[in-house]
């Protein structure tokens, strides 16, 4: 049995990018499907860099709005790396942190965009 599995979630059947809408879309085993844009996850990559180090620590990432997914690259049989044509790579993205992700995507975006409201930053980039 795989890590993933053992934490009590369905394995990963599918995983397919759509460049054109800029959307990653997860299937699992117990017939849940979640949409990504590559906007949300870039924002909340589990990368050091936007999670930090420590409690607290994460990083807000503005001026992502346009960002694309240009590399999907296996971990073992339980993860993936992202590379991003702004030239982040550094997160791994596990089946687990999807199936999670995906259930609470809703409010981790309301969070993002009150974050970016509260210090008066912008999903657009900065010309």
């Amino acid at each position: 049995m795989s890590p993933y599995q053992q934490a009590g979630r369905p394995a990963c059947t599918e995983l397919r990018y759509k460049s054109a809408e800029k959307l990653l879309e997860v299937e699992f085993a117990d017939g849940k499907k979640f949409s990504f844009t590559a906007e949300f996850l870039r924002v909340e990559s589990p990368s050091a860099e936007v999670q930090g180090h420590g409690p607290n620590t994460k990083t807000l990432v503005p001026g992502r709005r346009h960002v694309g997914i240009i590399g999907i690259e296996p971990v073992g049989t339980y993860a993936v790396r992202l590379k991003f044509d702004d030239l982040h790579d550094s997160g791994i993205y596990s089946w687990e942190w999807f199936y999670d992700r995906g259930h609470d995507q809703q409010e981790l975006w309301a969070a993002y965009l009150a974050g970016l409201e509260a210090k008066g930053l912008s999903r657009d980039p900065q010309r």
